[in-house]
């Protein structure tokens, strides 16, 4: 009984460890994320900034703001 029930915790214990060794991200994947993430940035700030989008934006938000209550 003792044998049955040290191989079984044996195996949970060797079971979590396997699952530990691969989580969550390493730096040099932290750095590529972050580094896509401002790229992605970069790239919706000139979108919004362009004229024809700020032009759009700003005729939405002066109609919201004229609006009858």
């Amino acid at each position: 009984m003792y044998q049955v029930v040290r191989a079984r915790l044996r195996a949970l214990v060797c079971g979590m460890r396997a699952a530990r060794r691969d989580t969550g991200m390493v730096t040099s994947e932290y750095a590529m994320g972050i580094v896509a993430a401002v790229a992605f940035a970069v790239v919706l700030y000139k979108v919004v900034t362009s004229g024809p989008v700020d032009a759009a934006l700003t005729r939405i938000v002066e109609q919201a703001l004229d609006g009858r209550m």
